[in-house]
């Protein structure tokens, strides 16, 4: 799964990268992301790339209660082209999540362990994300995302058996493109990460709250002080 991640690259290396030039004034670095928080994300419209802010848990059109978005932080790529949830988003509403690293807890003697994970070049990334607009009995407008997650890689597996999808950059492109709307020609796009291109490392559990956002978060545990 996907729970936690870092977003900490200076926004006009994130504009450049992902090729978007829509202004972010909010943007700030933030280094342990949390579900229900804003993020920053990337949808293609017409035909230009548009950088903006999605709520992390993803709200279907038709839900009754905007709550629902707490469970349905991840979707899973094997089954999100049938799921009632995620279905249409799949087809239409397909988004770059952009990231820099992400937490997993690894269990490890009756404990969980916070490893942060990133790409071995240190650089930003997108996770696929979908992405839906609910609108209130008022009329009031909520848009929110979900990351979608596959199974582990082999080099993964020892820390969880599930991972978020991370597209390469000459991926992005198909994934956004909205004349695609079959999932068939999307299915090789969300296959696991080459293990040969991430890193692990064990953080401080100060990382456990979703409060605690610093520096720090990032910092090997040995470094960051953690017994």
């Amino acid at each position: 799964m996907c729970g936690r991640y870092t977003l900490t690259a200076a926004v006009e290396q994130l504009q450049s990268r992902f090729q978007f030039d829509t202004p972010v004034p909010e943007y700030a670095p933030s280094y342990n992301i949390a579900p229900s928080q804003e993020v920053l994300a990337v949808i293609r419209d017409e035909a230009h790339n548009r950088g903006g802010w999605l709520r992390w848990g993803l709200v279907p059109s038709w839900a009754k209660d905007p709550k629902v978005g707490y469970r349905m932080i991840n979707a899973r790529a094997e089954s999100a082209a049938e799921k009632p949830s995620f279905r249409r988003a799949l087809r239409q509403r397909r988004c770059l999540i952009l990231a820099d690293g992400y937490y997993e807890w690894q269990r490890h003697d009756g404990q969980k362990i916070p490893m942060y994970l990133r790409l071995r070049s240190r650089e930003a990334f997108a996770f696929a994300g979908l992405w839906e607009r609910w609108r209130d009995a008022d009329g009031n407008t909520l848009v929110t995302c979900a990351i979608l997650t596959t199974e582990a890689n082999v080099w993964m597996q020892p820390v969880h058996h599930r991972m978020p999808v991370i597209l390469e950059a000459e991926q992005e492109a198909l994934w956004l493109d909205r004349s695609v709307t079959e999932p068939e020609a999307l299915q090789p796009l969300l296959e696991p990460l080459h293990a040969d291109m991430l890193e692990a490392y064990a953080v401080s559990p100060q990382v456990n709250s979703a409060r605690y956002n610093s520096p720090a978060c990032m910092l090997p545990a040995d470094e960051a002080g953690a017994g």
